[in-house]
């Protein structure tokens, strides 16, 4: 019986090596910027969900879990659907009045709306019958010490987008696509407010694609996210249906919150009409939010990209924008933007500057204002951006370059006093409305007949230091 037991003993040996192996190969390296030292769901070994019901359930339980995507999920038509009023906007009627071949947004209304008056977006309206798929309205909730992980390309949520409501969170290579993309309010990819009145901590988005969404791509709001990187990502506004009656969407990013600090690094954004991102702190009035934005790629954007408001502080840095209308919309008083000015006398370093090349001016508002504030995080002055250049979707993976190189964008001299569980490379709903500002997204009149922005057709590179 002894040879037996030795047996017995050898294969349970081999069977946990296995497993550990398994766990191992679906841990994340270390996030970059202010979401260093996030480890998710660890070496905890992962799951596979087949369904819709264990796909939830998985995410939203309180045990630490690698959740692994392996195939598209899709959610359409799993929630019913609804058929309700909802407005057309003056945004929409002027679309169609234009027959132009592009399509605009209806609204679907705030809960109890009757009259029109309540629903952010439906500005000089008109009453509609809408019908919208229920399962995008309604998103998957991530709690803590979670990691979600597609494989290959085959990672797709369609339908749903994720709402964080937890800390120690990882997002990597998925796609979120197919939210209601003729409404507006049809539903956000990614949304976080905090959670039991404080700001989430430690979540990094890494190598996802967005696309087709009703709303926004990425909200916080609220309370805020205290720690958050989004990088390698491509963000993808091509639509059928676009409130700037081009092709492009509008609504791309909100960063709010109480207490917000973003790192945005090395991510792709095209096909946009605004929003993209806009940077505020308007969620309560001492709202405090901190961004910095390096080595990203913005294109084909029809409108103004970066919307920087009051008590948000933001450092631009090494970043190209190529057909881009208005890289800079901006209030004079209120914000507070440096785009690498003078950063070697606040940083103690020097910043690369950004590249505009057939688009508007990039230029700082209140740089010194900025710097002021951004030179206090070591998030931010230890790290040490590239030059700007173009990027393009990786043809492996989401996302812009190969998953697993993180942080390719640039050295990371920082540390946060504590080690991630692990550092190997690895393997291949809409909110509560009341607290977000609305603006008539109509866009201006300086775009061509056929939607591509109207540029100068000059290259410069600006704010070196």
């Amino acid at each position: 019986m002894r040879p037996c037991r030795v047996i017995l003993h050898a294969s349970v040996l081999t069977v946990l090596l296995a497993t550990q192996s398994i766990a191992q190969g679906f841990t994340t390296g270390e996030a970059p910027g202010f979401a260093v030292g996030t480890t998710g769901g660890g070496n905890a070994i992962p799951d596979h969900p087949k369904t819709l019901d264990e796909l939830k359930e998985l995410l939203r339980d309180d045990k630490p879990r690698v959740v692994v995507l392996d195939k598209e999920f899709n959610f359409l038509g799993s929630e019913g659907k609804t058929t309700e009023m909802g407005c057309r906007p003056k945004s929409n009627t002027a679309c169609l009045a234009k027959s132009n071949g592009f399509k605009g947004q209806d609204v679907i209304l705030f809960p109890g709306d009757t009259t029109l008056t309540h629903t952010g977006g439906c500005d000089q309206p008109e009453k509609v019958e809408i019908t919208y798929d229920n399962a995008s309205k309604d998103m998957l909730s991530v709690r803590s010490n979670k990691t979600l992980r597609g494989v290959g390309k085959k990672g797709v949520l369609k339908g749903k987008g994720l709402k964080l409501e937890g800390d120690n969170i990882i997002i990597q290579n998925i796609h979120i696509t197919e939210l209601n993309p003729q409404y507006i309010w049809g539903g956000d990819a990614f949304f976080m407010g905090g959670i039991d009145k404080r700001a989430l901590k430690k979540i990094w988005i890494d190598h996802v694609k967005v696309s087709r969404v009703g709303r926004q791509m990425f909200v916080s709001g609220f309370d805020g996210v205290e720690s958050i990187t989004i990088s390698n990502s491509d963000f993808d506004g091509r639509t059928d249906w676009s409130s700037s009656c081009d092709g492009r969407h509008y609504w791309g990013f909100i960063l709010d919150g109480t207490t917000t600090r973003v790192s945005f690094l090395q991510n792709y954004v095209h096909s946009t009409s605004g929003r993209s991102p806009k940077i505020i702190g308007a969620s309560s009035p001492n709202a405090n939010v901190v961004a910095h934005i390096a080595n990203n790629y913005w294109s084909d954007n029809s409108g103004h990209s970066f919307e920087p408001g009051e008590n948000a502080f933001v450092l631009a840095e090494g970043n190209f924008f190529e057909g881009t209308l208005q890289p800079m919309e901006a209030d004079a008083e209120k914000a507070s933007i440096s785009v690498a000015d003078d950063c070697s006398a606040a940083l103690g370093r020097s910043c690369p500057g950004n590249t505009v090349e057939k688009s508007g001016k990039f230029e700082s508002v209140n740089g010194a204002r900025a710097l002021e504030t951004v030179k206090k995080y070591k998030e931010i002055t230890g790290y040490k951006p590239g030059e700007a250049t173009q990027l393009s979707e990786s043809a492996d993976n989401f996302g812009v370059g190969t998953l697993g190189d993180s942080p390719s964008q640039g050295e990371v001299n920082q540390t946060d006093g504590s080690q991630p569980e692990a550092n190997t490379k690895q393997e291949d709903p809409a909110q509560s409305e009341a607290n977000v500002k609305q603006e008539d997204p109509t866009p201006a009149a300086n775009t061509s007949a056929t939607g591509a922005p109207k540029t100068n057709g000059s290259i410069t590179k600006q704010g070196s230091t």
